[in-house]
């Protein structure tokens, strides 16, 4: 046992300390502070292109590392795992992520750019880590969950870039390229790599407690209150950005009430569950991130938000039992919250598509769907005052953009899912350290707890601290 901790121990360390290497290698060579953040370059003392939008980058950070970190924390024995392993992997992802989607935007640059927005970047993509890890929390080793991260990068950047490069869809939320691809490719893993050997103590770990829920609701509320920073952050426009915000505002507002009383309607006594009190009240502000820059005007944002909070309540009591009995065994509901809302998302973003025009949104429509824009491009815009080029486009109909909106959910789904079975497959090796069933959703395989201290120790630490009083 001694001798098979051990190497355990040194596959993590090994593994872990080459990618950290290997980051610290590529930013060697690759990366390059911004113009605004090199003395060389810039000579304003204030960057205010770069420091006006660190609020933001500010709120989105602290999403990834509270609001998923502490929502994960629900799982009765297995708080320590949901909060430490989502700090590791968050971490991890942000290095690579930085260097991988750089390298796609090279084009001819031979340096990585950083600045804030490269921090921004790297942190949805880490969103999309986080919710993969969310459908096998408590089923995978340290090891197992690094090189998926490894991979869906990726992956992720693979199909953002069709997205956003070639189909030229808008997603300013990432509903799509965020929330279905790693919901998809988390939950493609969890079924692929599906133990059908777990026991049914494993199984009853994989539940709540009171305190478990109460932590968790931290999470929750941390990631409703700085969701409109998310939606908004990339937004291109200064007025998309200001609506952003307003519309996943209301659409959490809608959502949250519409959750509890779709959980009270569907429980016999009419009693709230913490679950869908937790996760459904988010879905909100999933299912308005596609369109969330758009004109929604109030009534719309608080339509997308009861829907979401209408089917995202159904899915985790009637959607999640049948997932399990196709032995997809989602821990966190990830298919509920941030699968099935970013469908919703990408059907309103289609909609929104099809019926979008200059009229109401003047030349920054042709921001917003750089594809519409005129084969010559715009010089004067509706903007500003001043002269402003709108690059040019192809000349893209309303239907034709809605067209290219729909196949990016298909694609999106194709590309999450292949990727997600194939990794699964490859993460079913035995090299990769599975947790054995008595260490699934507890803490106790890989942190060290208050009974792995013997009480002679504890007890010569009072008496040591009572002997110096």
């Amino acid at each position: 046992m001694i001798a098979e901790g051990m190497g355990k121990k040194l596959r993590f360390v090994a593994f872990t300390s080459i990618c950290q290497l290997v980051f610290i290698i590529l930013f060697a060579s690759l990366g390059e502070y911004s113009p605004e953040a090199d003395p060389t370059k810039h000579h304003r003392l204030i960057s205010t292109l770069n420091l006006n939008a660190y609020p933001m980058f500010q709120d989105v950070h602290v999403m990834m590392f509270i609001g998923f970190g502490f929502l994960m924390t629900f799982l009765k024995k297995y708080g320590f795992g949901a909060v430490g392993l989502n700090f590791l992997i968050s971490a991890f992802t942000i290095q690579w992520a930085t260097i991988f989607h750089g390298l796609f935007l090279l084009e001819g640059h031979d340096t990585v750019e950083l600045d804030i927005l490269t921090l921004l970047n790297s942190d949805f993509t880490a969103a999309a880590v986080l919710i993969s890890f969310g459908a096998v929390l408590g089923k995978f080793s340290p090891l197992q969950l690094l090189f998926m991260a490894l991979v869906e990068v990726v992956l992720k950047f693979a199909n953002e870039y069709i997205l956003l490069e070639h189909f030229h869809i808008s997603d300013v939320g990432g509903s799509i390229i965020v929330h279905i691809f790693g919901a998809y490719f988390g939950l493609a893993v969890a079924r692929t790599a599906f133990n059908p050997n777990t026991t049914k103590a494993a199984e009853e770990k994989a539940s709540s407690m009171y305190h478990s829920d109460l932590f968790a609701m931290i999470g929750s509320i941390f990631l409703w209150l700085f969701w409109p920073s998310f939606n908004s952050a990339i937004a291109v426009t200064p007025d998309g950005q200001l609506r952003a915000i307003i519309n996943t505002y209301y659409s959490l507002a809608a959502c949250t009430v519409l959750t509890f009383i779709v959980s009270s309607l569907v429980h016999k006594q009419g009693k709230f569950n913490m679950v869908h009190i937790q996760n459904a009240a988010l879905a909100g502000g999933v299912a308005i991130g596609t369109t969330a820059d758009l004109m929604l005007n109030g009534w719309g944002a608080l339509l997308i938000g009861s829907l979401a909070g209408i089917v995202s309540t159904m899915g985790f009591e009637y959607l999640q039992p049948l997932l399990e009995r196709i032995k997809l065994h989602d821990t966190c509901g990830v298919h509920n919250l941030h699968g099935v809302p970013g469908i919703l998302a990408g059907i309103i973003g289609i909609i929104a598509a099809g019926v979008a025009k200059e009229s109401d949104y003047g030349n920054s429509l042709y921001i917003i769907y750089p594809s519409r824009a005129p084969v010559e491009g715009i010089l004067k815009s509706n903007l500003t005052n001043e002269d402003y080029l709108i690059e040019p486009g192809s000349g893209r109909s309303a239907s034709s953009q809605a067209l290219y909106q729909l196949a990016a959910i298909f694609v999106t789904l194709g590309i999450a899912i292949l990727g997600g079975v194939v990794t699964g497959l490859i993460l079913r090796l035995p090299f990769w350290d599975e947790p054995d069933e008595n260490d699934k959703f507890d803490d106790n395989g890989d942190w060290i707890l208050e009974d792995d201290i013997p009480d002679v120790v504890i007890k010569g630490k009072i008496v040591a601290l009572l002997d110096s009083r």
